[in-house]
């Protein structure tokens, strides 16, 4: 089968591989689409960060570059092994794309599996990717969904899940005013969830697609443009008293973009970090002390993708207007990597059919 294989930064080769072996616990998925995710990008510009480097395997998928990338899947179940319950072959999925210790609890009830020791991505730290044409994943990590949900849209289910934990990490509430910093994938799909949940929503984003994306999709109330509105005085003027958001969430890993969420939160505001950093931040920490700014992280989903799928199956959220663009494997670096990278105001959420059968 063919798959998209990541060997270092600026090093992606599409490669014929075997295809998995379905075992005990396991089920079998075709993929149908896989989203290229900001995480993604950061690898091939900068890593290896999450992926193991060459000949230092991860401790505990054992594998290290080259490997198979892509976690943002959808598909259709191919194969059920032995003892899954649950599940059966032509079942639509979606994959929790985690690798996380046996010994690790992560039952419903499970609040931290993902904060547990050496946790990694499945499409990162090995495992497969969603970025070939056959995927084999433990039963605990595929995640039906109903037949109704395209299979292109419930790719962005799991980006969508990363701003449902992100809101969650917030404490927001009904009736709150919340800032977004950057309106890429992530930071529209958080405002999605925000919206479904009552909160009235400004973006802050430089590209006109995605200020406009977010205004026509309905997932923001205001979108300003930083270059050209003193984002800050809006978001106070927008506020309840004047003292600013109450709750803000920074999508963009750029500096600039978190000092100016410290200034629009109000005193006692809540900043919840969702980007992935490379470097280091430095910000004003007096500011944080000062305003008792209470400066949250965020990684991933911690037992969210129920929740995320119920929004998306009773149509509470609408994922169609985010994808802007299909593309085959071979496309990958070309069309996808390079639209995302240089020309990234142009599109939002790009996906790819390993298979090319979707397009």
């Amino acid at each position: 089968m063919k798959a998209a294989r990541y060997y270092d930064n600026k090093d992606i080769r599409i490669e014929e591989v075997d295809a998995p072996t379905v075992v005990p616990g396991t089920v079998g998925i075709d993929v149908a689409w896989c989203g290229i995710c900001g995480t993604d990008l950061h690898e091939y510009l900068e890593g290896p960060l999450f992926i193991p480097p060459h000949n230092h395997p991860h401790p505990i998928s054992g594998e290290s570059a080259p490997l198979t990338l892509g976690h943002e899947m959808s598909g259709v179940v191919y194969e059920v092994g032995e003892g899954v319950e649950g599940l059966a072959v032509g079942d639509h999925v979606v994959v929790e794309p985690y690798i996380i210790s046996d010994d690790v609890d992560t039952g419903a009830d499970s609040k931290d599996y993902h904060l547990s020791k050496d946790m990694n991505f499945i499409g990162l730290g090995g495992g497969g990717g969603g970025l070939g044409e056959k995927i084999v994943v433990k039963a605990r990590w595929a995640h039906k969904i109903d037949k109704k949900v395209p299979l292109d849209q419930a790719a962005l289910i799991e980006p969508l899940t990363v701003g449902a934990h992100a809101v969650e990490r917030s404490d927001v509430k009904e009736g709150d005013l919340a800032i977004i910093g950057g309106a890429g994938p992530i930071g529209l799909l958080t405002a999605a969830v925000l919206k479904a949940k009552g909160v009235t929503v400004v973006m802050s984003e430089l590209s006109p697609l995605r200020r406009e994306k977010a205004l026509e999709t309905g997932v923001a109330d205001y979108a300003f443009d930083p270059r050209e509105t003193d984002v800050v005085a809006e978001v106070r003027k927008l506020s309840r008293d004047g003292k600013g958001a109450d709750v803000a969430f920074e999508a963009t890993s750029v500096q600039v973009v978190l000092d100016t969420l410290m200034d629009a939160v109000r005193p006692t505001g809540v900043i919840v970090v969702i980007s992935i950093w490379s470097k280091r931040s430095d910000f004003d920490m007096h500011k944080l002390v000062m305003k008792e700014i209470d400066l949250r992280g965020t990684i991933a989903y911690v037992n969210n993708h129920p929740e995320t799928i119920k929004m998306v199956e009773e149509g509470k959220v609408n994922l169609e207007p985010f994808i802007t663009g299909k593309i085959g494997l071979d496309g990958l670096v070309d069309e996808g990597f390079d639209t995302l990278i240089n020309r990234n105001e142009t599109a939002v959420k790009i996906l790819v059919s390993p298979s090319g059968a979707g397009l």
